[in-house]
Order: C-alpha cells, then structure tokens, then sequence
C-alpha cells in the first residue's frame, strides 16, 4: 500500500478518527483491511477493490422484522437508494445481502460488488430478485449524478447467509459507476498472473 501511494500515486485517505491526522501513505490502524476465506488449490486470488468515500458513505444496515420477508428487503434498498440520492455517484452498483448478523450482512453485500455485472444469480428465485429490485431502482428516476433519468443502476448483486429466526439483518453496499478493481492469481511458485489488467513488473 505504502508503495503503491507512493508510485502510482494515491491520494492519501487513512485518517485517524480522533485526531484527523492523515497518515500520508493509506495506512493505519486496521487499513489496509484484507478480508480473506480458505479455498482449495495452491494459489491466492487476490482482489483490491478501491471506494470512494460518496459511494461508501450511504452503505446501509438494518434489521428487518423477519415476518416482512422478500418484499421487506425491497423496501428496505429502495429506501435506501433514494436516500443516497446523488451521493454515491450514481449510476451505481448494488451489493445486497440478508442474513447472518449485521456484520455479516454487510460484509457479504460488499462481497457481492466484485461480482460481475454480466453475471446473474445462480439462483433462478434470486436472479429474479435482482431484475426486480434493478428495476425498481431506476423507476425512481435518480439518474447519472442525480441529474434525473432512468438509469440510476447498472447491477444489483444478492447473497445472503444463513439467520437466527427472530433475526433479519440487511446491508446495502453501493460502489459508484467507476466500479474501481484489480485482480491478480499468484501462484505456489511464487509468479504472479495479472487478471484484470496486463501488468509487467
């Protein structure tokens, strides 16, 4: 992170909470923050996914009552994204996600950002969920930047955990239209393969 500040360059964006000092390279406590899971074969996939702080600003979570269910959630993001308004840099992406705890929930929907746009829902119910709320979202007429229009979305991802019965967290992850992302395999050998973008180092 330090050299990538450095040489790309990035502009510096860790700040401490309390004091308001930056740290001048994008690092601190907790930052950068790497979520990771255990998964088979011998190489690490490795994905950096940047947000800009209007998309990141109307991330939300809730907790729904349990007996409202499906059309619950779709209340809940289409709230949701009215009131982002333009904040997040519209059109956006949408990562949504139920279950777990609310941790969980919002962790999970910021997962569903990196999932591409062309790529449905495995699940033929949760697919359908998509296309519902995606359309639901650009009937609200937000449009690019705020300034009106029918296209305030470009994809909505679902996933969902597990719950307890008498729990129904919901996230909802916004990115903006730039979508930020990098991925890179790197292998038992130790030789890296750039899959986003054809690097040479």
């Amino acid at each position: 992170m330090r050299k990538a500040t450095k040489e790309v360059p990035l502009r510096p964006n860790a700040v401490d909470p309390f004091t308001q000092k930056n740290s001048g390279d994008n690092t601190g406590r907790y930052i950068p923050y790497v979520n990771w899971e255990i998964a088979s074969g011998s190489d690490l996939e490795m994905t950096v996914m940047t947000k800009g702080g209007g998309s990141e600003n109307v991330c939300i979570g809730g907790m729904l009552v349990p007996g409202e269910g499906v059309k619950g959630l779709k209340k809940f993001v289409v709230d949701a994204v009215i009131k982002a308004g333009a904040q997040p840099c519209p059109p956006t992406i949408l990562g949504i996600a139920v279950g777990g705890g609310a941790d969980i929930a919002m962790k999970t929907a910021k997962k569903a950002l990196l999932k591409p746009l062309n790529e449905p829902n495995e699940d033929p119910e949760l697919a359908k969920l998509e296309k519902e709320i995606f359309e639901a979202a650009n009937m609200t007429g937000i449009g690019p930047m705020g300034l009106g229009g029918r296209t305030t979305v470009l994809g909505v991802h679902v996933d969902y955990a597990f719950r307890h019965p008498a729990s129904f967290p919901a996230a909802v992850a916004f990115n903006c239209w730039a979508a930020r992302r990098a991925s890179a395999r790197i292998n038992a050998d130790g030789s890296v393969e750039y899959l986003t973008h054809k690097l040479k180092w």
